[in-house]
């Protein structure tokens, strides 16, 4: 596989900013990718490609740092893009930075112009961990028209129960990310209140859910389910033994493709 580290000026954040993009090559001699399959993808129809979101505290680099994303994406055939988005829960913040703008609109929009990926809407996908679970399904429920699948591992997806709790090491500016943390049930940033709006315009993307039993998010993943499975979303759930760690997100992400490519 080829991984490149990309430097660029983003004008929704108006500053430069460093992209980590994994491209999967058709051979390699590394023994860990010798099972690749030839022709299982091309570079002029386009590769699939997987926009990967951090968690709070993390980077463009977290996912290459602690996860073995390289290999799967290589045994896959399928780019995969990370980005920095501080711990912006991926919202246009009051404060100036344009997150929500930078990952639906103008993050695909230079990938597709620079590297060898599908520009087709059945082929972009978005998922996360953490922040960046409730991020991903955030993105592709508010852009449909722009992503296919969505995979949530671990994901702060009950954002009013959350916000309504803050804990002391929270790093989180929520009034700087969602305005009146007061107003978000029912609001744009509320993902049952988004479900409902896709399901209206007939365009719902496919969504894959996992959660640690372990996790300080479980309970408040099982109060979430309960009130999404009531509109009758139709999801994937995985649960396993595990908590809010790189070990459960490693096992999951490598299932999570298998799902997109289902």
């Amino acid at each position: 596989m080829a991984v490149m580290e990309v430097h660029y000026y983003s004008y929704s954040l108006k500053s430069n900013i460093t992209l980590n993009v994994i491209i999967p090559t058709i051979t390699s001699n590394e023994a860990i990718t010798d099972s690749v399959v030839q022709n299982k993808y091309s570079y002029a129809d386009g590769l699939p490609v997987l926009y990967l979101l951090h968690g709070a505290y993390g980077d463009a680099f977290s996912w290459l740092r602690f996860s073995n994303i390289d290999r799967y994406a290589q045994e896959k055939g399928i780019a995969v893009v990370m980005a920095s988005a501080e711990n912006s829960f991926y919202q246009n913040l009051q404060s100036g930075k344009q997150y929500e703008t930078f990952f639906a609109e103008e993050l695909p929009q230079f990938i597709q112009s620079v590297f060898p990926v599908s520009k087709a809407k059945d082929k972009t996908y978005i998922g996360g961990f953490s922040m960046g679970g409730y991020g991903a399904w955030f993105l592709a429920l508010s852009y449909p028209e722009t992503f296919a699948k969505s995979v949530s591992l671990s994901g702060a997806l009950d954002l009013p129960d959350l916000v309504s709790n803050p804990q002391p090491d929270y790093p989180f500016n929520f009034a700087d990310a969602f305005g009146d943390v007061k107003a978000i049930q029912g609001s744009r940033y509320d993902l049952l209140q988004l479900y409902q709006q896709a399901k209206q315009k007939g365009v719902i993307p496919q969504l894959y859910q996992a959660i640690g039993t372990e996790d300080f998010l479980y309970q408040s993943t099982q109060k979430f389910n309960q009130d999404f499975d009531a509109l009758g979303a139709v999801y994937h759930y995985e649960e396993a033994t595990g908590g809010h760690d790189w070990d459960f997100w490693d096992t999951q992400i490598k299932k999570a493709l298998n799902w997109l490519f289902t």
